[in-house]
């Protein structure tokens, strides 16, 4: 009855209102967590006892890497720590970092207390009962990838869950409880502190299947699964999420819990999108292998225009080059603008030979040559290449030879540890703002899109923008149109043609570490500039959606920008699952019944 006065209630329920009075605080929970210091936190003997019943040395008592530089900024331990911070592979295996080291004026990395380095979902379960019975502020880290700051509180219980990386292939998949039902299809379980170049390594490079997954080859699985999950080729294959057909999963009430379509189907859904940290910890993952197409491609041009009217003139032959001949499942990444008057298309393609794709490109960049005195183009024997989409992932020689793939440069590293080297300037990084927002396909009918240029161009003047047309889902497949429908995602994405992105850093840093303090001045700056720039596009789309883990952490709608008319049926799941509201992360599913550090329960 409680939870179907909720539905009723959010159906009823205008953006307006306060999503916290939807469903109310519970009694018991009132007491808010502790803090080392206080008379309830754990003693040393019952931390003991959870070390016991872990076993071996799952149980770290953390300490903060950022100690030596701390203790003496100019020394050479401090030097060698910030070299190491740009290896993504270092920050993921360093229990104490994130990937990202905060945000300006929103976050800074600090380390838990205690952390249980999971090995099973047994010792995630023991984490959970003890952070449940003793009132602890819990935190979940797989990857690390979180500009939110997620995955990392002060004075809080981690888990960590980067030992859980197992990958195994299946050929004939069935879920839990969907025998009879459900056809089986060829799949791959992926344990929770996976990273995708090890999943596309088994799947793709070494079992010539593909498996929908991330851009960035060092984002974690599970984190990104759970917030929807794009990736290079989402305009072909959907999301991430529309691609799971199982999740084991730990509720706040330590129960081990198989979610699909057939068994805590609601549970499933909401896993499907809604962000990580916020129902449960998943401990392993069950995503569809799709059919590997021949070949993926690249295409990389940089066109500078010879002034401020001949860059309109620009973004007007590229928006009207995407309308006629890229907005399909062929195509995705980025088309950037910027504002010192410069377009730089990095983008990719599949299911089309080299010379299909240079055919494709061949109108545009004859109407750029055709214009010498407007603009000048980056002339690359490279900038439109394909390879075996086998080997797409794959550290061949050709590619590290070309610097097209970077490699874990550790001593004993393994060799499957690599990334683009265009991501390993997020290593480390200090974010100074960031936005995002969907801009809807009907912008690029003929009668709208002037003023969709007008819009960019002036964006532009204030910030570069990047238009990321794989994470916007119109002109994709009517299956994975459908898959995406069927999760928690805001539904703007499926009519969305692109995710306009603008963002800022600096370089690795840590306030009170002399010579390498975070600058202020300048994030405040550049966050301004990234507003302005977005101002400008939300005159033309006045309420936009925007992407959870993509986004402005300032964000003040976030309930509806993240997830539209879903998150009333959102809450309804977390009042199911997590009723006293264990899991909390900035801005996820129930945090607004919080405060902002998660430790105590509003009124």
């Amino acid at each position: 009855m409680r939870r179907r006065r909720l539905v009723q209630l959010a159906a009823a329920t205008p953006f307006a209102t306060p999503w916290g009075l939807l469903a109310p605080a519970r009694a018991a929970a009132t007491a808010g967590r502790v803090r080392p210091g206080d008379p309830d936190w754990p003693s040393d003997a019952q931390w003991q006892r959870l070390g016991e019943r872990l076993g071996g040395d799952a149980l770290v008592k953390v300490q903060s890497p950022f100690t030596p530089c701390l203790e003496a900024p100019a020394g050479p331990a401090c030097t060698q720590f910030f070299n190491a911070v740009r290896n993504p592979y270092f920050l993921g295996d360093e229990i104490g970092l994130t990937q990202t080291l905060g945000w300006v004026g929103a976050w800074t990395s600090s380390p838990s207390v205690h952390a249980v380095a999971a090995r099973s979902t047994a010792d995630v379960a023991a984490a959970i009962d003890f952070a449940r019975e003793h009132r602890l502020r819990l935190v979940v880290k797989g990857g690390g990838h979180s500009y939110q700051g997620t995955s990392s509180a002060p004075d809080s219980l981690l888990v960590w869950t980067r030992r859980m990386n197992q990958v195994l292939l299946h050929d004939d998949f069935v879920g839990k409880g969907c025998e009879g039902r459900a056809a089986p299809v060829r799949a791959v379980s992926v344990g929770a502190g996976a990273v995708w170049a090890h999943v596309y390594d088994a799947v793709t490079s070494r079992g010539g299947g593909y498996v929908q997954g991330g851009g960035c080859m060092t984002v974690g699985v599970a984190g990104l699964v759970q917030s929807g999950g794009f990736g290079s080729f989402s305009k072909a294959y959907g999301l991430a999420s529309g691609s799971l057909l199982e999740a084991e999963v730990v509720t706040a009430d330590g129960r081990v819990r198989i979610a699909n379509a057939c068994s805590e189907p609601e549970l499933f859904w909401g896993l499907k999108g809604g962000g990580g940290g916020s129902l449960g910890v998943v401990t392993r993952l069950t995503l569809k292998v799709h059919a590997l197409p021949e070949s993926f491609g690249a295409v990389n041009l940089t066109i500078k225009a010879s002034s401020a009217p001949a860059f309109r003139r620009l973004v007007g032959l590229i928006v009207d080059f995407y309308a006629a001949a890229l907005h399909n499942p062929h195509w995705g990444e980025q088309i950037r603008l910027r504002p010192d008057n410069t377009l730089r298309v990095a983008m990719v393609f599949q299911g089309l030979s080299r010379a299909e794709a240079q055919a494709v490109w061949k109108p545009f960049l004859d109407a750029v040559d055709a214009a010498p005195e407007a603009f000048e183009t980056e002339y690359s024997p490279l900038r439109i290449v394909s390879t075996s989409a086998r080997d797409f992932w794959s550290p061949t020689l050709f590619k590290r030879m070309f610097g097209f793939i970077s490699t874990d440069d550790r001593p004993g590293a393994p060799a499957g540890n690599v990334f683009w080297p265009g991501d390993q300037r997020q290593a480390g990084q200090v974010l100074h703002g960031y936005q995002s927002a969907w801009l809807p396909a009907a912008l690029l009918q003929p009668e709208r899109r002037s003023a969709l240029c007008d819009a960019l161009f002036a964006a532009s003047r204030h910030w570069g923008v990047s238009l990321h047309v794989n994470k916007g889902l119109a002109g994709a497949p009517a299956e994975a149109l459908a898959a995406a429908r069927d999760t928690a995602m805001n539904p703007a994405v499926l009519d969305a043609f692109a995710l306009a992105i603008g963002g800022a850093d600096g370089p690795p840093a840590f306030p009170g570490v002399a010579g390498h303090e975070p600058d202020a001045a300048l994030a405040q700056r550049q966050a301004a500039a990234i507003g302005g720039a977005f101002d400008e596009l939300r005159r033309l789309v006045p309420q936009p959606g925007s992407y959870l883990s993509e986004s402005n952490y300032f964000e003040p709608d976030w309930q509806r920008s993240f997830w539209g008319g879903n998150y009333p049926r959102l809450l309804a799941a977390k009042e199911r699952y997590d009723p006293d509201g264990l899991f909390f992360v900035h801005h996820g599913v129930g945090s607004e019944r919080w405060s902002a550090d998660g430790f105590t329960r509003k009124a």
